[in-house]
């Protein structure tokens, strides 16, 4: 795969261009992860707000009528309700996990069954998460299985 860079002024819009004989699993992974890089979220920590890259984050969790985002060693407060969150993150490697999570699918490290149907995963940063029976396909389907 040949790999080409043109720098522009200033004034031009910067653009990504891939071509491709057709698109496969690889190129839409490395869409993803493009997409993943670009997309930035505002979390909210005590009085500041911060920039926080979609791939930083592990999971979105609704609790209590609020939305956190959980980093790999910080937790961030947003506006945004769980499911326009969802709809944000659609294509960029996250899924509905369970009625209150969305996982970061790159953050897994492992998966196994448990009981009644459902999964957990256990994240990178070592915390464990449940995926419900319901959600189980969607993350078979995104590991390819």
């Amino acid at each position: 795969m040949k790999i080409s860079i043109e720098e522009i002024s200033q004034e031009e819009e910067e653009e990504i261009i891939i071509r491709c004989h057709e698109v496969d699993h690889e190129i839409n992974e490395i869409i993803n992860k493009l997409k993943t890089e670009i997309l930035i979220l505002l979390g909210h920590q005590n009085d500041s707000i911060h920039r926080i890259k979609l791939s930083d984050i592990y999971y979105f969790e609704a609790v209590e009528g609020k939305v956190f985002i959980y980093c790999r060693d910080n937790v961030f407060e947003v506006k945004q309700k769980l499911y326009e969150l969802e709809e944000l993150c659609r294509g960029n490697n996250c899924f509905r996990a369970s009625k209150s999570t969305i996982l970061n699918i790159t953050k897994i490290s492992s998966v196994y069954p448990t009981i009644s149907g459902r999964f957990e995963a256990v994240l990178d940063n070592g915390e464990r998460t449940v995926i419900s029976r319901q959600y189980v396909p969607v993350l078979k389907k995104m590991l390819g299985l």
